[in-house]
């Protein structure tokens, strides 16, 4: 872990305005996107780069906007990797975000969300806020194989039911689904039946499958190499060298996805999720400036 001193904090990507308060991430899950080298990493992708005037950064930034909007988090970096334990940037951040009368849209896999659910709560009543979790596999053994680093999914789950008592909207991730891993017709509705029981609002995928390029392709066959003898060489039979790797069973988890999500009033095209997201109540919001 380092410490730097950032130069700005938010960033305006599609109209969504996302912070990334850490860089790197120290989860290990094996198919992680973000350390393709088109991110352009000076360092090593396990030693987290700190933005330790984050909060600072942000609260310039809130306090000349003249509209409330929702401010995400999560995109790139998990804001609650163990160093956030200490750290409490993230904590510090959503603070800034509440003093401000903004909305918050937070996407991770880690249950120390928990230690912030007042704070949540709070931002919720007084604007609004969303919760996001991925989810990959039902199965907790293999969980621990594809997200060793971080809770599994039982436990992210009982969070998302914790949110959901709150009031607070959950999204779910069901994403990447790993080809010949866990694009399992059994897997993928095992997940969406839990979504189903505890009311989440909407599902996110991307069409049933992963995406793989330079820096993530080595790292996630070194990890095939280890826990899955021969898929190696069963990926590169099949898809070659591309980016876009789609399940043999898409189509199939497709159906199913949409199939149960209609039934059940989830929303389920990514379209539909970020404009849930992203929408904020304009309405008049008392700021406080002594929280």
């Amino acid at each position: 872990m380092h410490f730097v001193e950032a130069k700005g904090i938010l960033s305006a990507n599609g109209g969504y305005n996302g912070m990334n308060i850490y860089r790197g991430c120290s989860h290990g899950c094996i198919y992680c996107d973000s350390r393709s080298t088109c991110y352009q990493f000076s360092h090593p992708f396990e030693d987290i780069e700190v933005k330790q005037n984050a909060p600072q950064l942000l609260e310039k930034a809130l306090q000349s906007r003249r509209r409330q909007c929702m401010i995400s988090t999560g995109s790139m970096s998990d804001p609650y990797m163990p160093c956030e334990k200490s750290l409490r940037l993230t904590r510090k951040c959503l603070q800034v975000i509440k003093k401000y009368g903004f909305g918050a849209a937070i996407l991770t896999k880690s249950d120390l969300i928990m230690d912030d659910i007042d704070l949540l709560d709070e931002i919720n009543r007084k604007a609004r806020c969303v919760v996001q979790m991925t989810l990959t596999t039902y199965d907790d053994k293999l969980c621990s194989i594809l997200e060793p680093h971080v809770c599994n999914t039982r436990r992210r789950i009982e969070v998302l039911e914790k949110m959901k008592e709150r009031g607070i909207d959950t999204i779910v991730w069901l994403t990447p689904i790993l080809p010949f891993i866990n694009d399992t017709r059994e897997n993928v509705e095992a997940i969406l039946n839990e979504c189903v029981r505890i009311g989440v609002k909407g599902v996110i995928d991307y069409g049933m499958g992963m995406t793989l390029r330079e820096g993530d392709r080595e790292y996630y066959y070194a990890a095939l190499d280890k826990y899955f003898p021969g898929m190696k060489e069963k990926y590169i039979r099949t898809y070659g060298n591309a980016y876009e790797l789609q399940s043999p069973r898409a189509k199939e988890l497709m159906k199913l996805m949409k199939d149960i999500c209609s039934a059940n009033g989830i929303i389920y095209t990514p379209e539909e999720c970020f404009r849930f997201m992203n929408d904020f109540p304009q309405k008049n919001v008392q700021l406080s400036f002594f929280d």
